[in-house]
């Protein structure tokens, strides 16, 4: 029931025709607007009660091993508060796009990558909001990151100068143009930010 009142809070949800419940209390206006207005701090909390449950010895092996590979037990406080709004933001995007690429519909793990929208070093407000993210193959986070592609006012995929201009490659060409002009696979949940997406087109796109 709770989760239903903060479900009731959520503008995406209802946009979407889920209301959740009407009892949502002063408290639970208050926590949401805390998180929902400070995704990074979500995340670093977030991640420090996972990392809790881990010591615990109550998440899986393979979750216990992921983590300790990334060295979040003798990091510095700096770089541990990165790696816990890296490992929120992935865990989180990945999980909306039921861990496939949003072109490709790629399912392998290894090769997904929780791509940034706006870029991480020029909008750290944005860097944990997972309305800021899309799961993309490293091929297309590459190319995306790099401005060779981006998605128009329907989500559709829209391919720059630089990559049509080497359609004449084969790898090339089988990589990108079967997907040329279709819509990525939206999440119900975490549905990317056209506004993010407007300033990507408008900024970092290297030109149809």
């Amino acid at each position: 029931m709770k989760l239903n009142n903060l479900t009731s809070l959520d503008p995406a949800e209802v946009a979407r025709g889920v209301k959740g419940l009407a009892g949502a209390s002063r408290l639970d206006h208050s926590v949401w607007r805390e998180f929902h207005e400070d995704w990074e701090a979500l995340a670093i909390e977030s991640e420090q009660l996972r990392m809790r449950l881990m010591l615990n010895g109550k998440l899986p092996l393979a979750d216990r091993a992921a983590d300790f590979s990334h060295g979040g037990l003798t990091e510095t406080e700096a770089m541990a508060t990165v790696r816990l709004t890296q490992g929120f933001f992935r865990r989180t995007v990945l999980s909306a796009y039921q861990a496939q690429c949003c072109v490709t519909s790629n399912p392998l793990t290894e090769l997904l990558v929780a791509s940034h929208i706006l870029p991480w070093a020029s909008h750290p407000e944005h860097r944990a909001n997972p309305r800021n993210g899309l799961c993309l193959s490293r091929l297309y986070d590459g190319a995306f990151d790099r401005g060779l592609i981006t998605f128009d006012d329907n989500y559709r995929l829209v391919l720059g100068r630089r990559i049509r201009d080497h359609l004449t490659s084969q790898t090339i060409h089988d990589s990108f143009a079967p997907y040329e002009g279709k819509a990525l696979t939206l999440p119900e949940k975490f549905r990317p930010d056209q506004r993010f997406l407007d300033e990507h087109r408008k900024n970092l796109f290297r030109g149809a």
